[in-house]
């Protein structure tokens, strides 16, 4: 089997989309599967504005046509809506190929809080993006059900996956053991929602592990915040073990890759009741879901961290890489049956007869 997956997103970029695919491509070529990228190395790069750290393409789509040519491949699947995503969608279009998508990222919430774009225009061109494939691969059920009722088809459940054997407890206190210690591990950026934690009156020390164009800003005005920038593997792990409680500030995320890696390390999470947080993490067991930030936190400091450690192990790589092909395999079956619509219940578990059909 040869697989292409399409991606405006790849090392080395610091995120869950990167993280996610290279360890599903880690998996999938241990089984024998032929599986390459075309992402922002293949072609030429300019700095995304606000986000200087990120590179991404400039549209050339003679190469992005060779590419494709050339890899042959049994089955594409966009990744992103960036650039080489909309070429790559243009590609198959044009050809006749059936490919499926993922939805990773809220465009169109990002675009509302860093611009001002209402949310219904940015929706407009994804859900066109999405629906021209034979399948878009979801995180939660719960993302799910916006999407439907957003008007997005053909919704396959995709979950994922934490390296159990780099993050879990360990027996270390990088910032003492004195007063209890919370922590935001991830992107530093205005939509991250950060300073909802670092705002919150919470006892101990407040951690932030991660860069980007939100960190000068908030290392002026939150002086007795420890900012402790990019961490990675064993280093990374680290953090997490001298932690109590990982706090995730953010509203518009879809899955939160590091809620899992904060749990499989023994952390409970504080959290909004939204998408993401209400699909990973297990209210009052793994970790506390409320409205006010400043009360989850102090009260998931009372959860047990060997509960939150055993719920973390469901959470495999393999079985993230299993369900990306048997998701790849379903589409294209149903696609191929004489009414490809009429197979969409049992091809599609997450169809939109499926939701309420009414935004929350």
């Amino acid at each position: 089997m040869k697989i292409v997956v399409a991606t405006d997103a790849a090392s080395p970029q610091v995120n869950g989309v990167v993280r996610t695919y290279e360890r599903v491509a880690s998996e999938l070529r241990a089984r024998g599967c032929e599986i390459s990228f075309l992402g922002p190395g293949e072609l030429p790069t300019v700095p995304l504005p606000r986000y200087s750290e990120i590179r991404i393409a400039v549209p050339v789509l003679g190469r992005v046509r060779r590419f494709l040519d050339a890899a042959k491949a049994d089955f594409i699947h966009i990744a992103t809506e960036g650039p080489i995503g909309w070429m790559t969608w243009a590609y198959c279009l044009r050809r006749g190929i059936p490919f499926t998508t993922s939805y990773h990222t809220r465009f169109p919430e990002y675009a509302n809080a860093l611009f001002g774009v209402p949310v219904k225009w940015g929706y407009a061109p994804i859900r066109r993006f999405h629906n021209a494939g034979i399948g878009t691969m979801t995180a939660t059920r719960s993302l799910a059900g916006e999407l439907a009722v957003r008007g997005f088809l053909r919704l396959l459940p995709w979950s994922r996956g934490v390296d159990t054997g780099l993050f879990r407890p360990r027996d270390v206190r990088l910032f003492g053991s004195d007063a209890p210690v919370f922590l935001y591990v991830g992107r530093v950026s205005k939509e991250k929602n950060i300073e909802a934690f670092l705002e919150a009156r919470l006892p101990g020390r407040k951690v932030v592990v991660g860069g980007g164009p939100h960190l000068p800003f908030l290392k002026q005005r939150f002086t007795d915040v420890h900012f402790m920038g990019p961490k990675s593997g064993e280093e990374l792990a680290l953090h997490y073990a001298s932690a109590d409680v990982f706090v995730f500030p953010s509203r518009t995320d879809t899955f939160g890759l590091v809620l899992l890696e904060a749990m499989a390390s023994g952390l409970p999470v504080a959290a909004y009741r939204v998408t993401g947080p209400v699909d990973v993490v297990v209210d009052g067991v793994t970790g506390v879901l409320h409205q006010d930030l400043e009360h989850a936190a102090r009260s998931a400091l009372a959860i047990d961290r060997k509960a939150v450690h055993a719920h973390a192990q469901q959470f495999t790589w393999a079985h993230t890489a299993t369900q990306f092909v048997e998701n790849i395999r379903n589409a294209h079956a149903a696609h191929a049956r004489p009414d490809p619509e009429a197979a969409c219940t049992a091809a599609f578990p997450w169809t939109p007869g499926h939701f309420d059909n009414t935004i929350k």
